[in-house]
């Protein structure tokens, strides 16, 4: 079995305290992909850089207390891309490959637009100069599976409010239509839904600290491992880690046939 995680930990030193390097190791994964890191090289701790058998790959970002992305796995790849090669983007630390043999693992947090109309222009701005990167890996023979948070909800059963939220970045119809060109055509699978269909208040991996939304289930689906046909086929069971909170979000894991 091969177990991939995704994790936003909205800042990994806040996620540690929480406990998430004591709930790692016994999660039994492969590999880990974590978002926002909110943390540069010299805040991270030895523990924080390689938790009990794992060794860790990160891109930082440039700003102080800002994003970041990283990839931590129990067998070291045979190589890792840090960034996009897109100056601005990169300087944000989104994007974070890992090769396996015939499969690449990706790391990605993609931008939310909820702060600002100029937040919002950058994530459509990201949006498009990253879909080219996502056909050209659809093309590259590797079987690819990107972890992250994509900060879109693509359909009304993945977010509770939807109806007051049709104006609202992450639901934005040219949001849910990007993500949606993705699945229907260019190929790519969204691996928890393609094993839950119908699945609504157990799929939320986001809940706003505001008001009672964790308490009431009032949450969003955003965080997504989305991958080409052939991995894609080999998922076997997905689910939304709650017990614990480390972050606004919770991790999603899927258990793949196989191994790395």
């Amino acid at each position: 079995m091969l177990r991939i995680i995704s994790a936003n930990l909205n800042g990994i030193r806040s996620a540690t305290t929480k406990g998430f390097l004591d709930w790692l190791p016994a999660q039994n994964a492969d590999v880990v992909c974590v978002q926002e890191l909110k943390a540069q090289a010299g805040d991270l701790t030895d523990a924080m850089r390689a938790p009990a058998g794992y060794q860790g790959w990160f891109h930082y970002a440039e700003k102080k207390g800002y994003s970041g992305v990283g990839i931590y796995s129990r067998k070291a790849p045979d190589r890792v891309v840090e960034g996009l090669g897109i100056a601005d983007i990169d300087a944000e630390g989104r994007y974070l490959q890992a090769d396996f043999g015939a499969l690449s693992v990706i790391s990605l947090y993609l931008p939310s637009g909820s702060s600002s109309e100029e937040r919002q222009q950058a994530k459509f701005s990201f949006m498009e100069r990253f879909m080219p990167r996502l056909a050209e890996l659809r093309r590259c023979g590797q079987e690819v599976v990107i972890c992250g948070d994509w900060n879109i909800a693509h359909r009304e059963i993945d977010l509770k409010n939807w109806k007051s939220n049709q104006k609202n970045s992450g639901f934005l119809p040219e949001e849910r239509a990007w993500i949606g060109t993705l699945f229907d055509t260019h190929g790519w699978v969204d691996v928890y839904r393609a094993l839950y269909p119908e699945a609504t208040g157990d799929s939320y991996t986001w809940w706003s600290n505001r008001g009672q939304a964790w308490a009431k289930n009032v949450g969003w689906r955003i965080d997504y491992q989305i991958a080409t046909p052939g991995i894609a086929a080999r998922a076997r069971a997905g689910s939304v880690y709650k017990a614990q909170r480390f972050s606004d979000h919770a991790p999603l894991v899927v258990d793949y046939d196989g191994d790395l």
